[in-house]
């Protein structure tokens, strides 16, 4: 369905500019046809005409959108409905010489095929003649812009399709400060051959080769940009990396687009990007259609999992989001952030406590989100084997507090963020995880016991393991480790964790909650993301020492601390009473837990908060033990 759009004067230029040539087209066909005899016979009709069909036209291109096209990204699907266009002008005049003229004015066919022919290719010309003229002004321009300041001269790393996307953004100006000097392509056909000017120069084997024969020239490269094919197993990235450092180069990536809503952006090249398995393949139309017009409440939204789930909201389209956040510098930072990449006025932030029910309530019934992402916890798990009690506070009762306020505020559904920790927990971490679960999953039986057919709102938990580059997480620390030139410390040879990207976890997270919505069956409430295997931590340690070009053992040492409270040496996915499903969504496995019934848990909770009153451990203890009876602590 057409949308009519408002014209900007650069609109009513471009749609003078098409009335013109438009006219001159036609005047040009007509005196190029009757030159040699006839033509000022028929220049006063041709005049009358004329007028009336510039006006046709300006409607046809305005209905065609080439009028609000702008002429520096012309592009084959521009000059496609330039050819349509033209046809369209030249089949009106052929209606006009055949139907209203011949048989009713002139007495003979006024114009006649060879005519409209002409005037056929003439318009084409016109039209496109200018539009591409001004593109390769503006591409020169751009070009020589780039040459005369300090751009880096670099070489990108990855099949043609890949480097086409980033030379398009270097032209076009939103990458800044580099220019290409060539590709290395994993694809054999790409070899020998020049993509939009940039010639592919070998194999990124050849990498070491070809930076020294740009040195020999006088012209050394500075920089390299690792395109995504080339993080492919078989581009063996890890010695590509290796390679560029030794030769001095600074690394880039260009990550993939699929989904972000991004322009092309270069970031640097973290180590992470080298330690998984291949992600996930993402439907990201089915995270749009489900986020796309709604409103959404994160708490913990300045966390590192709080803030992509923030932004990954605000890239499938909600329209309004409120981040609930503790922390005064990590609100202000995830608002600073989003700001950039978003309309500030769809994004409200405010600082709160999950612990302070009346406040939570207070801003969810002001706020009526459609979708809540509950991610605020404390997770770290030495900590909260000390500091037990406040991780009962802020996981259980916060968690509590976060799902009774999004049904009393009417939400459609609510997604609590879990770990794999909560399975036959033995840490307070994964304790106070369980019970949170358990109060959900409850409460989501509960409502849908209740519904009689209609929709029901939805409570689900999303278990996950350890996320790269997360705060506090492992992979920061040991980068932080061998930048300081070690050692690098591991609790237990045999440790092994699962690991996934922050950007995966939360794209999962949210494609649970797409099914749990849609599926409306209360007996699935707890949902898995797979991680593929888990990795041994001595392993990722020796990895990431040789992938900052060091030799584990010589230049960085590995010293084992022992395993601390609340740690196992293997985390598992299912406990042995949950029947597991296939959902039929890659990445996400569905569980069926037998939690206790919603009324037993609100009695625990009363004896909870009592014996928190009266600073009872013992009781809390007992309360905890009797509620999740799988809970083997690992120390005392």
């Amino acid at each position: 369905m057409f949308k009519f759009t408002s014209l900007t004067p650069r609109n009513y230029l471009i749609m003078l500019h098409d009335a013109l040539v438009t006219a001159a087209a036609v005047l040009a066909s007509f005196y190029l046809r009757f030159e040699d005899g006839g033509f000022a016979e028929r220049l006063p009709m041709l005049l009358r005409i004329l007028p009336y069909f510039v006006l046709f036209s300006i409607v046809v291109c305005y209905l065609s959108r080439l009028t609000t096209t702008k002429w520096r990204f012309i592009s084959i699907p521009d000059l496609l409905n330039i050819l349509r266009i033209s046809t369209i002008l030249a089949v009106a005049l052929l209606v006009i010489d055949y139907v209203l003229i011949a048989p009713n004015v002139y007495g003979g066919f006024f114009f006649g095929k060879t005519t409209i022919i002409i005037y056929w290719f003439l318009q084409i010309f016109f039209f496109s003649g200018s539009r591409l003229a001004y593109r390769y002004f503006h591409f020169t321009r751009l070009r020589n812009k780039a040459r005369e300041s300090a751009s880096a001269p670099a070489l990108l790393l990855g099949r043609a399709v890949d480097a086409e996307v980033l030379i398009r953004a270097i032209e076009n100006g939103a990458v800044k400060r580099i220019s290409s000097a060539g590709i290395l392509s994993p694809a054999k056909s790409d070899r020998g051959q020049f993509i939009r000017g940039v010639p592919v120069l070998g194999g990124i084997e050849d990498l070491t080769d070809v930076v020294g024969d740009f040195s020999r020239r006088e012209k050394p490269i500075s920089r390299i940009v690792m395109l995504p094919t080339s993080f492919e197993p078989e581009a063996h990235p890890e010695t590509v990396l290796a390679r560029a450092r030794k030769l001095g180069l600074t690394v880039s990536r260009l990550p993939t687009l699929e989904g972000a809503g991004e322009i092309p952006q270069l970031t640097p090249v973290a180590v992470e990007d080298l330690l998984l398995r291949p992600s996930v393949k993402i439907d990201y139309r089915r995270l749009e259609n489900f986020v796309r017009g709604k409103s959404v409440v994160v708490t913990g939204g300045g966390g590192s999992i709080g803030s992509e789930i923030c932004d990954r909201a605000m890239t499938f389209g909600a329209t309004r989001l409120l981040i609930i956040e503790n922390s005064e510098p990590a609100l202000h930072a995830v608002m600073e952030r989003l700001a950039e990449k978003f309309d500030a006025g769809r994004i409200e932030g405010r600082i709160a406590d999950v612990r302070d029910r009346e406040r939570i309530h207070s801003l969810m019934k002001e706020f009526k989100p459609d979708i809540v992402f509950h991610a605020a916890a404390l997770k770290h798990v030495p900590i909260l084997e000390r500091d037990w009690s406040e991780g009962i506070k802020t996981n259980i009762f916060g968690s509590i507090n976060v799902a009774d306020a999004a049904v009393a505020s009417g939400a459609g559904a609510m997604v609590m963020i879990s770990t794999d920790k909560a399975i036959e927990p033995v840490s307070m971490l994964g304790l106070t995880k369980r019970f949170a679960e358990m109060y959900c999953q409850a409460l989501d039986r509960d409502l849908t016991g209740r519904t009689n057919g209609k929709m029901p709102m939805r409570l689900i938990s999303v278990r996950f393991g350890n996320v790269l580059a997360s705060n506090g997480s492992v992979v920061p620390k040991f980068k932080a480790q061998i930048e300081a030139g070690g050692p690098i410390t591991v609790t237990h040879p045999d440790m092994v964790r699962y690991f996934m990207t922050i950007r995966e976890a939360c794209d999962l997270v949210v494609t649970a909650a797409t099914h749990a919505v849609s599926a409306q069956q209360g007996d699935v409430s707890v949902y898995v993301l797979n991680m593929g295997q888990p990795v041994k931590i001595v392993d990722l340690a020796e990895r990431m020492i040789s992938l900052s070009g060091l030799q584990p053992g010589y230049d960085i040492d590995i010293v084992f601390t022992g395993i601390r409270p609340g740690e196992r040496l293997n985390e598992i996915l299912f406990a042995e009473e949950e029947p597991t499903s296939d959902i039929g969504i890659a990445g996400v496995v569905a569980a069926r837990p037998n939690e206790p019934p919603l009324e037993k848990l609100q009695e625990w909770l009363t004896q909870l908060d009592a014996a928190f009153a009266h600073t009872d451990k013992n009781v809390i203890v007992a309360v905890l033990k009797d509620a999740v009876p799988e809970f083997r602590p690992s120390s005392p």
